[in-house]
């Protein structure tokens, strides 16, 4: 399957000549202001400066800051995440965009707290096992569940290809015990998703592809043990078949300084509140319209925007694209940051936080101990807690009032971990579309959005709705981008000769 970063079609401004176009600029618009909008809109102007090829960027964001769901408050001397607290430093991606940006000095690591973390299960936190040992002795599962997990390692690789959801995969290789213990809060915390729901090739493809190579997850596990032996003398590091690799990684201002960066080192223009309602086709681009009703040429167009919002814009032009798109569901989150006096907490925060299974009844996902995994989150003397309510599981979350999350989650946590007092800090982050679903069917999806591409000449599309929600994944769809942009730019220079 292609990336979707990949389509593109041949166009050019209509008011250009071709004789004029040689000595011209070519017109780039980025519709999304967030991190896949802004690495994009870099990368394209980077590739192209070394390529010697002239190019105007026009990054267009819809609010009034740019960074989309990046965004790092600090008041009252905490410093809270608004979305995503960093990235993992076991794929280059991040990290080379913040050497070319000039800021790799200011990366923070988390400390080794974030290696210990933990489910709540029968009234009780079970730190995650990381080894075999430490997963027999641990009472998060009982021992009917770790037989059947167990059996793994005997059962046959699945050979029907069809579209098979985590929660199928979870009861088939693992059990039903390890299924809403150990799989399903890890869907939770990643995506805010559902397993039922969930697609398994589209969620964790790593996964998938584990089970096809080695025949099982126990199988992978013993041969990439084997291999990273034989490979720690050099350095190299190899994920598990247990989760991914790296270090949680971020920067002692917050993550948001990864996108002041990148806006930092724009050359092009960048216009704020500069919503987009409509991306009609023209013989030789685009006409994008603003919803001040302001009208914009362009000879490329790249949307770097959520799935529903490019389904709006995009609807004239292709209803079969738009429909398509429109199924590409999103979860709401409550993101819920609590301070604390150090003393009130009598609790250990020596680990990462935890995650709890639905059948729990609690109110909440999970909650990060935000000041053990990065101490500068916290004034002196002070904690930062952070508690996400919502996901696919509990959609009305979001409409609940400010009391009434404030409480449940007060609630939850003194249930957990004992914790009576009243917070003396309190910051409630809503998000209605927080995060893309990839459910059952989200790979013939993409697939229906790319032939709806193909009919749209010079039209990218990148961001998270389709091949990857961290980070990570967002900076390598936009290399790729900028890499097809500046790849049809070229083959546009070489056919005037």
């Amino acid at each position: 399957m292609h990336r979707i970063a990949g389509w593109v079609g041949a166009s050019c401004r209509a008011e250009t000549t071709p004789k004029e176009m040689e000595n011209s600029m070519t017109r780039i618009v980025i519709i999304g202001g967030g991190i896949s909008g802004l690495a994009t809109a870099y990368a394209v102007e980077q590739v192209a400066a070394a390529r010697g090829l002239k190019v105007e960027t026009i990054v267009l964001e819809k609010n009034g800051r740019l960074g989309g769901k990046i965004q790092s408050i600090r008041e009252e001397g905490y410093l809270c995440e608004w979305g995503p607290n960093g990235f993992l430093d076991n794929k280059p991606m991040t990290l080379d965009l913040c050497d070319r940006l000039g800021i790799r000095g200011q990366l923070a690591r988390s400390n080794d707290n974030a290696r210990k973390r933990f489910i709540y299960s029968a009234s009780e936190l079970h730190r995650l096992p990381e080894n075999g040992s430490g997963f027999l002795r641990s009472n998060l599962m009982s021992w009917g569940g770790k037989f059947r997990l167990a059996k793994e390692f005997w059962i046959p690789k699945r050979e029907d290809d069809s579209d098979e959801t985590l929660a199928e995969f979870g009861r088939r290789r693992l059990g039903p015990e390890a299924l809403d213990k150990l799989i399903a809060p890890m869907v939770s915390g990643i995506f805010a998703g559902d397993p039922v729901t969930m697609s398994l090739k589209s969620c964790f493809p790593r996964i998938y592809e584990l089970e096809q190579t080695y025949g099982g997850l126990l199988r992978a596990m013993l041969k990439l043990a084997k291999q990273k032996r034989a490979e720690r003398k050099s350095g190299k590091q190899v994920a598990s078949a247990a989760g991914p690799g790296g270090v949680l990684t971020s920067f002692v201002g917050g993550i948001q300084e990864l996108t002041d960066a990148a806006q930092a080192a724009l050359t092009g223009e960048v216009r704020l509140d500069a919503a987009v309602s409509k991306v009609a086709k023209k013989s030789d681009g685009f006409e994008m319209t603003l919803e001040n009703g302001e009208k914009l040429d362009a000879e490329i167009v790249v949307a770097a925007v959520p799935a529903y919002a490019l389904a709006a814009m995009v609807e004239e032009m292709s209803i079969v694209m738009s429909d398509v798109l429109k199924a590409i569901l999103y979860a709401p989150m409550n993101v819920i940051c609590f301070g604390y006096e150090q003393e009130k907490i009598e609790h250990d925060l020596n680990g990462f936080g935890y995650l709890i299974p639905r059948q729990e009844g609690c109110s909440i996902l999970g909650t990060l101990w935000d000041s053990s995994i990065f101490p500068q989150r916290a004034p002196q003397g002070h904690v930062l807690l952070r508690s996400m309510m919502g996901g696919a599981a509990n959609p009305t979350a979001i409409n609940l009032s400010d009391r009434h999350v404030q409480d449940y989650v007060a609630a939850d946590l003194r249930d957990i971990m004992g914790i009576d007092k009243s917070p003396d800090f309190v910051r409630i982050f809503r998000h209605p579309n927080a995060i893309p679903q990839y459910t059952r069917g989200h790979g013939q999806r993409l697939l229906a959005v790319e032939e709806g591409a193909r009919k749209i000449p010079g039209l990218f599309v990148t961001g998270n709705a389709f091949f990857g929600i961290g980070l990570n994944d967002c900076v390598n769809a936009s290399n790729s981008t900028a890499e097809h942009v500046i790849g049809y730019l070229e083959r546009r220079e070489l056919a005037k000769k």
